[in-house]
């Protein structure tokens, strides 16, 4: 069990594959900050759905590649500072591999197996298979038939928000859950940031448990994955979104908040703080 900011800073390292997991819920904003906080570089990024946290890692100059199989801002838009990191090269290129949601989990799939790659039926009749060299495809030996192929995902080090965890470093999520387990297993380190300690964990049905064997560092973060939310502890704040859009489609403006409310703060808290300070002027 360390501070966010020790986990962060033994466990991350320039030049890394690293996956920030969570779907709808239990986003790993605090975890994101810290990597722009400590000016990580070079990093390739890894995650399904990258939205508001990947578009503030990107356009701090963090990344040099994305593997992602969606992008943009949910129910909002674009994801403007990807959009300029692709397009333009600010704040500095980036390069992309896409594939398809089923893709990105069956390569997560043969990572948590320790297998070289998986295969699915998919990205036929696609054009993604012209633009990443990475979606081939193979002849079932048992069958005859043409399937997709795939290269695992192994992570450096992989990064979920969950619920709580317990004194021994077992953790809970419940909820929405995406590929997280399957991102922390295919892993060769991994952090969890969570809610809260407890005793026990007392897991509620269709609920996932990790065991502490396979996480590097917990992490005690209140309110970790805001402004996404986490189920049973605080609601999704819609209205960050949406203010999201108006900040990010210009550099300067871009840059000004990350400074204020980011590298400007010592941590997650900080940056609560200063929202709801900001939100008090308004």
């Amino acid at each position: 069990m360390l501070q966010l900011s020790e986990a962060i800073r033994q466990h991350v390292h320039d030049g890394d594959v690293v996956a920030l997991e969570g779907f709808t819920h239990l986003i790993p904003f605090a975890a994101g900050h810290e990597i722009i906080r400590q000016g990580k570089r070079g990093l390739t990024l890894i995650r399904m759905t990258p939205d508001v946290i990947y578009d503030q890692i990107i356009g701090s100059g963090c990344a040099k590649k994305l593997i992602f199989s969606w992008g943009g801002n949910p129910g909002v838009g674009s994801l403007h500072r990807l959009r300029d990191a692709v397009e333009k090269g600010w704040p500095q290129p980036l390069v992309i591999e896409e594939h398809s949601h089923a893709g990105m989990v069956t390569a997560y799939a043969a990572g948590a197996a320790h297998l070289p790659f998986g295969t699915l039926r998919g990205y036929l009749g696609t054009d993604l298979p012209k633009h990443n060299s990475n979606i081939r495809f193979i002849e079932c030996p048992f069958t005859g038939e043409r399937l997709a192929a795939v290269p695992a995902i192994r992570p450096d080090v992989t990064i979920v928000h969950a619920q709580k965890a317990d004194r021994r470093g077992n953790v809970l999520m419940w909820g929405v859950v995406g590929v997280q387990k399957e991102a922390i297993l295919a892993a060769k380190r991994a952090i969890v940031t969570v809610e809260e300690f407890v005793d026990r964990l007392e897991a509620p049905p269709n609920s996932v448990v990790l065991p502490s064997w396979i996480v590097s560092a917990v992490c005690q973060v209140k309110g970790g994955a805001f402004p996404s939310y986490a189920q049973g502890y605080y609601k999704r704040n819609n209205a960050f979104y949406k203010q999201w859009d108006k900040i990010a489609v210009d550099r300067d403006t871009f840059k000004s908040w990350i400074e204020r409310h980011v590298t400007g703060t010592k941590d997650f808290d900080g940056f609560r703080r200063s929202l709801n300070q900001e939100a008090e002027r308004a």
